[in-house]
């Protein structure tokens, strides 16, 4: 079968990437505008309490926690395209629809939409992406990182390029729904690989048999929380943590942060061909995130902002999740839709609960809030590092 005619619509896949990569950092970087819009109390420094704002951002997490479980067998039942086009309708209703809503219920219940959006694209995706470049699908994986930060590096260029011309805020978020709705237009019409076939027996039926998670399936389950929460909390909180260290332009720790993914996509796509194992990457990244982490606590100067989100994003944002994602995958050929649900709706738990303690160390530590959040993301890291050399030892112990 000849794959290269998939390649426009593995391109159009990342393109719906690039677009979620705006989506979940797009009201991180516009939480003062929305905090003032919805009426948030204003802090000692004149700045407003975005605590109400970060436990509206955590709803993306209840969003993908709602469809993961759907999303899953919806792929692997209906196929990718459908799923593809079921995320590209959510994020078109989430785009228009937060930009002019002044209710932050109707706000919650949008972040959800935006969390069913990840969900849908996510198990659409991350399989299209491995039967379209089987020999190389971890790799393939990778990539849609790439996306994701191309989005990251670029959004604050643009931010600045609105701000300058005295556009609305809202001009972004028009932007990315216009394309968003293309890109769903072509998703409709271009090919997608057939999905594989399960077995059949002898009499010409279908094998029935249920996916079970085994011991190395629940540790990558769990790095898949422990790495999201690792990048989540740090772009989240990434603007108040310049700001009190006294960056004059904060948003230039979002570049270095997306500069550092862009550099780990490529490098260690590169040296997996060469033969680095992913499950290496599981253990080496988190533990030089960890050291970043607790850097950027102690060291308390606005160019360790710099430093730190470039660091956090070549070892924490770089991959380590697609990767997980990749090796469950592959794990599981036959249920890719249903595994990687399982791996997302870790990563969804994530999102939604830890930042709902960020809300609240943010609150609690007002001003100071942002290292309070650095310190909590550490212990949350060292963590992952552990299920990440325990699932070493299982792969050479089963590889004996």
């Amino acid at each position: 079968m000849n794959q290269k005619k998939y390649y426009p619509t593995a391109v159009a896949l990342y393109v719906t990437y690039f677009i979620l990569g705006i989506a979940v950092t797009i009201m991180g970087q516009y939480k003062q505008s929305f905090a003032a819009m919805w009426g948030a109390n204003q802090l000692a420094d004149g700045s407003f309490d975005v605590s109400k704002v970060m436990a509206i951002i955590a709803a993306v997490g209840l969003g993908r926690l709602i469809a993961f479980p759907f999303a899953g067998p919806f792929s692997d039942k209906y196929g990718r395209r459908l799923s593809a086009l079921v995320g590209v309708v959510f994020f078109a209703i989430f785009f228009i629809g937060i930009t002019f809503t002044h209710s932050t219920v109707l706000a919650y219940i949008l972040m959800i939409c935006s969390g069913m959006a990840n969900s849908f694209l996510d198990t659409s995706i991350t399989p299209s992406c491995m039967e379209i470049f089987k020999e190389n699908g971890a790799i393939a994986n990778l990539f849609t990182k790439f996306a994701i930060s191309m989005a990251q590096f670029l959004l604050p260029f643009l931010i600045t390029f609105v701000a300058a011309r005295d556009m609305s805020f809202r001009t972004l978020y028009f932007l990315a729904a216009g394309i968003i709705i293309v890109d769903g237009i072509f998703l409709a019409i271009l090919p997608f690989p057939p999905k594989e076939e399960a077995p059949k027996a002898a009499d010409g039926t279908v094998e029935k048999r249920k996916m079970k998670l085994t011991p190395s399936a629940i540790l990558l389950v769990c790095i898949g929380f422990t790495a999201s929460t690792t990048f989540m909390l740090f772009m989240n909180c990434n603007q108040e943590l310049g700001k009190l260290y006294g960056m004059a332009n904060p948003s230039m720790i979002q570049s270095f942060y997306s500069a550092g993914i862009i550099c780990a996509v490529l490098l260690t796509a590169a040296l997996m061909k060469k033969g680095l194992k992913p499950i290496r990457v599981l253990v080496i990244y988190p533990c030089v995130a960890f050291c970043a982490l607790l850097l950027m606590y102690f060291v308390q100067i606005p160019q360790i902002c710099m430093v730190g989100g470039f660091l956090i994003g070549y070892f924490a944002a770089g991959g380590v999740l697609q990767l997980a994602t990749s090796t469950a995958n592959e794990m599981f050929p036959r249920d890719k839709g249903k595994i990687t649900a399982v791996v997302m709706i870790a990563s969804s738990i994530a999102n939604y609960a830890v930042l709902n303690v960020a809300s609240l160390l943010s609150k609690v530590g007002g001003v100071q809030g942002p290292r309070y959040i650095l310190l909590f993301n550490a212990v949350v890291t060292a963590i992952g590092i552990v299920f990440a050399i325990i699932l070493n030892l299982r792969f050479e112990k089963d590889a004996q």
